[in-house]
């Protein structure tokens, strides 16, 4: 069997960040980007390409202003083989192209990160890694179609799924008015001076809250008891806010909307009489915290009681196990940012080579 320098497994800003690094380095690394037909990876929001495929415009990742859109086209078709141009033709061809200048989109940043590591000789596998086994080198990986691979390294990048409520309608609006990210989409053109929800009552959900409240006209907090489960001075912080209004005792039973328009309300329903109620809103952010995706390494890494892969080393990308190593939000709970999970990305690769270099 084949022994592999770099095994990446994982395909967002990280897993692709750390693919460049690695194949410019000459260590040749192969990268599972996921299972794309496997459908509990649809519904968790782990396909390959990660969670910024699953969002709009990215206004807060350094290089790409706003730029026409039509220039983002021809950039794309130039760019991309004809095959992953076609999964973004839509955004530049037909009646829903937009118009006019806008930022690039979480899909094309994704399709130009994986073509960019793929032109330098990443190899790529549509498949999952479901099993590890770290006790002895080389390292041993099993991928969900019956694949083993060995390497001497390897670059964990599977970041972590935001948790949503699990409702019908919520899917349906993912990325037109439902988001798991405030800082990302929070400033986006359709959510300013308009009104929103937050759904959850802990600290991410009053941050979310709090960060929203900078753009929008108002902000409710959707908590289903009588008492935010935040830090008080989150929780004072919020309730302190002129734009933050809460509505207790309250869950969402229906998001509202239209395939055109997106969000355009949320039906809640009282935990303590049933009674329902109709909010108009332009847009529902969920702040029920994220999952990272570590099951496949439980019982044989070092994790977090969080459930995140632990950095065993300051200012490294190292883990547990030597020559394992983990980049983006699969180890950052605090961040959570493409720009970080990219950077983290180059990090885990130059970690990598060099500990390669040692070792090997």
């Amino acid at each position: 069997m084949t022994v592999e320098t770099v095994v990446i497994v994982g395909s967002g800003p990280a897993g692709w960040t750390a693919a460049v690094y690695a194949a410019r380095a000459n260590l040749r690394p192969v990268v599972f980007e996921g299972h794309p037909f496997h459908e509990p990876n649809r519904i968790n929001g782990t396909l390959p390409l990660g969670q910024l495929n699953l969002t709009t415009e990215v206004e807060n990742f350094p290089t790409w202003p706003f730029a026409d859109n039509a220039a983002l086209g021809a950039f794309s078709k130039s760019a991309l083989t004809p095959e992953r141009y076609a999964d973004l033709a839509h955004l530049y061809e037909g009646k829903r192209a937009h118009h006019g200048k806008r930022a690039a989109t979480g899909p094309e940043m994704m399709q130009w990160m994986r073509q960019q590591a793929e032109n330098f000789g990443a190899r790529i596998v549509s498949d999952d890694i479901i099993s590890v086994d770290f006790n002895k080198r080389p390292f041993t990986l099993t991928s969900r179609d019956g694949q083993t691979i060995q390497a001497k390294a390897v670059i964990v990048a599977t970041g972590a799924r935001a948790n949503y409520l699990g409702l019908a309608s919520e899917e349906r609006f993912k990325n037109n008015g439902v988001s798991g990210c405030a800082v990302c989409d929070g400033a986006l053109p359709r959510f300013r001076e308009k009104e929103l929800i937050v759904v959850g009552g802990g600290d991410s959900a009053v941050e979310e809250a709090s960060y929203l409240a900078k753009f929008a006209s108002k902000v409710y907090l959707i908590v289903r008891r009588d008492v935010l489960r935040a830090s008080k001075i989150m929780a004072e912080r919020a309730m302190s806010n002129p734009k933050i209004s809460v509505k207790w005792h309250r869950v969402v039973e229906e998001v509202l909307g239209t395939d055109e328009d997106g969000v355009t309300g949320v039906r809640l329903v009282s935990t303590q009489d049933a009674t329902k109620e109709t909010l108009s809103i332009a847009g529902m952010f969920l702040g029920i915290g994220h999952t990272p995706n570590t099951d496949f390494l439980k019982g044989h890494i070092e994790l977090e009681p969080s459930g995140y892969v632990k950095w065993t080393v300051p200012f490294r990308t190292n883990t547990s196990v030597p020559g394992v190593f983990a980049a983006g939000d699969v180890a950052d709970s605090y961040y959570r940012q493409a720009v970080t999970a990219a950077g983290s990305g180059c990090q885990a690769a130059l970690d990598a080579e060099r500990w390669l270099a040692e070792h090997e």
